[in-house]
């Protein structure tokens, strides 16, 4: 029997800096289309875990060594990426030091959540939202169709 088509499998990240007061997050501006600020993260490679592809897409964009703290949420919008069908699973987590623009990023800024770049990538806005209300609130967002 064939395999079956399936959507591309991505992992991304929300990272906290601990050694900042408030715990600010990184933003990357993307250097490829669709541009935009987005949080880190990209596609799984073959034979690596969800959690391994989220550590090192963040250290390839932003030169941070991160800690995963937790799972925000599995995002599967067909429509979330104008790529192609893309299922992303977006992590919580932490790091210290100063982020560097590497490899996808053309840039990186430290945010905080109430001073957030207008012009976010795929569906990030929402992620980010759902990341809010974790923090505001200490659990994780009800289920919907992400």
């Amino acid at each position: 029997m064939p395999r079956p088509e399936t959507p591309s499998l991505a992992a991304d990240t929300i990272i906290e800096l601990k050694d900042r007061p408030g715990r600010p997050i990184v933003l990357i501006e993307r250097k490829f289309p669709p541009y935009g600020w987005a949080i880190p993260g990209g596609f799984v490679d073959i034979g690596e875990s969800l959690e391994q592809a989220a550590a090192r897409e963040a250290k390839e964009e932003t030169t941070l060594v991160v800690t995963l703290m937790r799972l925000l949420g599995v995002y599967s919008d067909p429509r979330r990426d104008i790529r192609g069908h893309t299922v992303s699973a977006v992590y919580v987590v932490e790091a210290s030091g100063e982020p560097t623009a590497q490899d996808d990023a053309k840039n990186v800024g430290v945010f905080d959540l109430d001073d957030l770049p207008a012009e976010l990538a795929f569906d990030h806005a929402r992620i980010l939202d759902d990341y809010r209300h974790l923090r505001e609130t200490g659990e994780l967002p009800p289920i919907q169709d992400r």
